[in-house]
């Protein structure tokens, strides 16, 4: 299942600063957050609650807490980009780490660096990664996420090409994605259009 939140005022909002090339990166920044934070909200649609009794400063009432583990694992380097906010919405969630690097010749990433929680059949994985482009570093990541153990995985992203979804359905249906936009395609470079360019550059203002 691909969940789009394009029609939402605030997604509409923080995506029109990110994708103007005159933005800069401390206010590309702060949309970045925006972003990250409805679309973390909306992932933890899919979280299991377990009921509880809590006391309040008047009387006893029903209340919930999540049920299962929470991990949210960014790629990097531009996935670091949503994952403080990320964290903020969930506070007792735990961080893995995927480091994913682009050969910009050939578009393939290549794993330098991995390191993962406790997974357990029960756990929930969020996979942070700013752009969903080719699709090949989310299938990389869920890959490795299988391997660890991880049952529960879905993508948050902020823009999505059609060819990325594709990939990533392909290899593993189950994944549900979560995407800000659906843009109109990829350019022979690989590139989201329109898209908002390289992410992680104009993210560090590198």
């Amino acid at each position: 299942m691909t969940i789009e939140l394009s029609e939402h005022p605030l997604v509409q909002h923080h995506l029109t600063i990110l994708r103007d090339i005159h933005t800069a990166a401390s206010a590309f920044r702060q949309a970045c957050s925006g972003m990250t934070q409805i679309l973390v909200a909306e992932a933890a649609r899919s979280l299991k609650v377990e009921a509880l009794t809590v006391r309040t400063p008047l009387e006893e009432t029903a209340g919930f807490r999540i049920a299962a583990s929470v991990v949210f694992v960014p790629i990097l380097r531009a996935g670091l980009g949503m994952l403080d906010d990320a964290m903020a919405t969930i506070p007792d969630s735990s961080v893995g780490y995927i480091g994913l690097e682009r050969d910009e010749s050939t578009a393939v990433a290549s794993c330098y660096y991995a390191k993962m929680p406790q997974l357990g059949s029960e756990s929930q994985v969020f996979v942070l990664d700013p752009m969903l482009a080719t699709g090949g570093s989310a299938v990389q990541s869920v890959d490795q996420l299988k391997q660890c153990g991880a049952q529960h995985i879905s993508m948050i992203c902020i823009i999505a090409a059609p060819e990325g979804i594709e990939s990533l359905k392909t290899a593993h249906p189950e994944v549900r994605i979560i995407a800000g936009k659906i843009d109109r395609q990829l350019n022979a470079q690989k590139y989201i259009l329109p898209g908002l360019g390289d992410f992680g550059d104009r993210l560090f203002n590198t």
